[in-house]
């Protein structure tokens, strides 16, 4: 269960569903993520008080789940973490499964699963004024939102009817237990990683994927091997690099990739960004088919990061929040086999003024 009952969660003592309605009366356009904070629980838990109205609980695979996806037809999907929310739209082509790792690979919709992450699930169906938004939502363990799925017009409505119906859960109570979330892990002193391996072991690299393998043999976090790295393999930028990068792929026309993560889901975008449209604190791609809406002020760090492979340098710029998580990676767009692309390599060393030895 929750280390925070709901009735402790909760306003004035009023129930969970009661509390939240509440909320919605006072704030109209508050999102079910926010409002879940303002109470005090998950966003499982709250969506949890909807069933046998407007939420309906899942059971079963979730792998066996995605894969009915590719027959919705043409659909919406959604990854998000704390500062940064991911929407494209497109077909699930062909979900394949190794384990616990699953991949969706089309040209619209591209995505990288962890399925071991995957723990709640419910389908949606919410009013809304242009009638019924639908949806299929899913969740780890501690609530927190993974990956979700919504239709749109075009989508077959009847195969989503009889996807949630082969897999409705028998528990459709409106409660939702959910586990504490696990304690952020802690970086060791830099006193205690071996610097010279590190480089040498980066200088090596031969795929961009290699690098995750690369801090796991060091013990080194993410932002500690980019400080640790030396200026050859990362420099630091300022926190509000990625309205630059975003303007300046937009104005030349630069193909780029946007990777979003949640604990369960990496969602990928591949191609040009058009409309950049600044609002309140966040920074937001508006085009039609790809949405993304960053919030800069949740930038804590960002850096200009190089990474050798046998298709030459890949460069990325890597965004992370105030707790050391990954916001999103850019890149120029690239396919395994092919060299990057001179004009996002270009684009990306002129946000450096100077790059040190080691750039090409």
């Amino acid at each position: 269960m929750s280390m925070q009952s709901q009735s402790q969660a909760t306003g004035a003592g009023l129930p969970l569903a009661a509390s939240w309605q509440a909320l919605k009366q006072a704030e109209k356009n508050l999102r079910i993520r926010d409002a879940a904070q303002k109470l005090g629980v998950s966003e499982a838990e709250l969506l949890a008080t909807g069933c046998g109205s407007t939420a309906t609980r899942l059971q079963g695979d979730w792998r066996e789940v995605l894969k009915r996806v590719p027959a919705l037809g043409r659909v919406m999907a959604l990854t998000r973490n704390e500062q940064c929310v991911h929407e494209r739209k497109g077909v699930y082509n062909d979900p394949s499964f190794q384990a616990h790792m699953g991949l969706v690979l089309g040209e619209d919709i591209d995505l990288r699963l962890f399925m071991s992450q995957w723990k709640i699930g419910f389908a949606v169906q919410e009013p809304i004024a242009e009638g019924i938004r639908r949806s299929l939502q899913f969740f780890d363990a501690s609530g927190e939102a993974v990956h979700k799925i919504y239709l749109q017009n075009e989508s077959d409505v009847a195969a989503y009817d009889k996807l949630v119906a082969d897999f409705t859960a028998p528990d459709q109570s409106p409660v939702q237990s959910v586990a504490e979330k696990p304690a952020r892990g802690v970086d060791r002193p830099d006193g205690e990683i071996e610097v010279a391996g590190l480089r040498e072991g980066w200088a090596t690299l031969k795929d961009t994927h290699d690098f995750f393998g690369l801090l796991r043999k060091f013990k080194v976090g993410r932002q500690q091997a980019l400080r640790l790295g030396g200026g050859s393999f990362a420099v630091k930028l300022g926190e509000d690099v990625a309205r630059t990068v975003l303007n300046r792929a937009a104005a030349s026309e630069t193909p780029i990739m946007v990777f979003v993560g949640s604990s369960g889901c990496i969602q990928i975008h591949s191609g040009r960004v058009r409309k950049i449209v600044p609002m309140g604190p966040w920074i937001n791609v508006l085009d039609p088919d790809f949405n993304l809406h960053l919030r800069e002020s949740g930038v804590a760090e960002a850096w200009l990061v190089r990474k050798p492979t046998t298709d030459g340098d890949v460069t990325a710029v890597e965004l992370f929040d105030a707790n050391g998580d990954q916001v999103a990676q850019l890149f120029g767009t690239r396919k395994p086999g092919q060299p990057e692309n001179r004009q996002w390599r270009a684009l990306a060393h002129g946000l450096v003024e100077s790059l040190p030895a080691g750039w090409n």
